[in-house]
């Protein structure tokens, strides 16, 4: 029996409908800027960024101290995502934070266009190729944020494809863009090391077939081994080619060797597997695949699964590096259960494959990506898209409060509002902690916790760090324990955020201007 023939496509829509890979970019691009685009701003770290950017292009220079806290001495701070806080300064000066979120979507929906055209160089299975990109994507899409670390998805993606097009298609010409690409990852993102710690896997893989292979073969791995240890060289050559120099290197094992940092950052901490994660769904389909599939990854893929697992159990930061590294070896294993299903059911499979891949083919909407773009730079032109930060999570109307009043001395601040506050009101306010956890560590961030918890020995740290008034959470145990104190008078509060200050001769007039301010914590008791 033959199989059924493709539906053809009227011409007319032919030229309109855009196809799988154009629907790939429009559908994310869309999804981000007209459906979801304030999400982009949902923390507050964007905020500093951009005025870290701001300060580079000001100043010339990339700042080595803090320069947002009132702690003194100003503490050492490795502003390592420097180019990238540049680039968002200029979009910024341009275009305000709409014009950063359109840039991040955009940055977005190209990445997982690549990766699908990636996973397009690998199999002419049209249909399973958006099947695991779709996966791929919605994993990935735990950690959208118009943050640098967005930088490294594309790098990343891009690095890994060059890795593999050597290694599989005996590509050496390309490797020379490896260490032009390190060029710009070590000063966009601290996710650059991956790439070198990638190469190195891909050294020690060659090195191990060379002396496990036969001899025929070994001299063919020991030249790929060869070429990559040189690549690795230029590469590691490139990343000094920051304002740090060599101690770039160490930054990313600092960090992630902070036990304080891993165990109390959120972004650090693991999955929560409780929650309806994409992560999990994936990285369950993938041990399924494995488990029931005849493809046995190779000793690259295998070290690279095993990294890449490890860093996104560990932390949920990593989520989208795993579905990018993952997904072509996803594709692949899937690939060779189809091929072992029983007779009906791949003849199924193979039918709708085929129609898939045909209708796909007959459409030549190629003007798609562009109409989507001219679109939403057209509504934010005329400011029908605008984006803000949201004003029932972020401080926006208690740091309008600040701006008017002028409140002087040492605040403590909630870490969120103290990215809100510097992006909205420094230099006029420096701020006790922010998004800068690799910056304060456990020596500042400890005393943070403990007051923000209303943990024993609290006052005492308000009191060493001369701390005259508080710019907190409104529905939080220190919020309520300053209510009881009575040295402490709160002169604003909303629904988000509510600031106290110490009963001291400098407070004043604040205090006589607001004396009985309603916290909504009391009436919510």
């Amino acid at each position: 029996m033959d199989p059924p023939s493709s539906p053809a496509v009227p011409q007319v829509l032919r030229v309109v409908l855009p196809s799988i890979g154009n629907i790939v970019f429009v559908g994310i691009l869309l999804v981000l800027t007209l459906s979801i685009a304030e999400g982009m701003l949902g923390d507050g770290d964007t905020g500093y960024h951009i005025r870290t950017g701001e300060f580079i292009l000001d100043a010339g220079q990339v700042p080595r101290f803090d320069i947002y806290s009132f702690i003194t001495p100003p503490l050492k701070w490795t502003a390592h995502e420097w180019l990238s806080e540049v680039v968002m300064a200029v979009i910024y000066r341009a275009s305000g934070l709409t014009g950063i979120v359109v840039f991040f979507a955009m940055l977005l929906a190209t990445t997982h266009w690549l990766l699908f055209s990636v996973l397009r160089t690998k199999s002419d299975d049209l249909l399973l190729c958006t099947i695991v990109t779709v996966i791929a994507t919605l994993t990935a899409s735990s950690h959208w944020l118009a943050r640098p670390h967005l930088f490294s998805l594309p790098l990343l993606l891009i690095w890994h494809h060059l890795l593999d097009r050597f290694q599989y298609n005996d590509d050496e010409p390309r490797l020379i863009y490896l260490p032009i690409l390190m060029l710009l990852w070590v000063n966009l993102h601290g996710g650059f090391i991956l790439g070198i710690v990638m190469l190195t896997i891909y050294i020690s893989a060659n090195l191990l077939y060379g002396v496990s292979e036969t001899p025929a073969n070994s001299l063919r791995y020991f030249h790929k081994a060869k070429a990559l240890g040189f690549t690795a060289l230029l590469t590691i050559l490139a990343c000094v080619a920051n304002p740090v120099g060599t101690d770039i290197f160490w930054f990313p094992f600092r960090v992630t060797s902070d036990r304080f940092i891993m165990d109390y950052v959120i972004e650090f901490m693991s999955p929560n597997f409780h929650e309806s994660l994409p992560f999990k769904y994936m990285f369950i389909a993938v041990i399924a695949a494995l488990a029931v599939g005849r493809t046995r990854l190779n000793l690259i893929e295998a070290a690279l699964l095993t990294l890449v697992s490890y860093m996104a159990l560990y932390s949920v930061r990593h989520v989208a590096v795993f579905a990018i590294i993952v997904a072509p070896m996803l594709l692949r294993i899937s690939i060779g259960i189809l091929a072992s299903l029983p007779k009906r059911l791949s003849q199924f499979y193979q039918t709708r494959r085929t129609v898939f891949a045909d209708i796909d083919a007959q459409l030549s909407g190629k003007l798609w990506p562009a109409i989507a773009v001219s679109l939403v730079l057209g509504l934010a032109l005329i400011g029908a898209l605008r984006v803000s930060f949201n004003d029932k999570i972020f401080p926006v109307a208690a740091v309008d409060f600040l701006k008017r009043e002028k409140l002087s001395g040492n605040m403590f601040n909630n870490d969120e509002f103290g990215d809100y506050l510097i992006f909205s009101a420094w230099p006029q306010y420096k701020v006790f902690t922010d998004g800068r956890s690799d910056m304060y560590g456990e020596k500042h961030g400890s005393p943070y916790l403990k007051v923000a918890g209303v943990q024993p020995g609290w006052k005492e740290i308000l009191r060493r760090y001369d701390v005259s008034w508080v710019f907190f959470q409104t529905h939080t145990a220190l919020t309520a324990a300053l209510l009881d104190q009575p040295d402490w008078q709160p002169i604003y509060s909303d629904k988000v955020a509510t600031i106290f200050v110490r009963k001291l001769p400098d407070h004043q007039r604040l205090i006589s201007k607001y004396p009985s301010v309603s916290v909504e914590f009391v009436s919510n008791k």
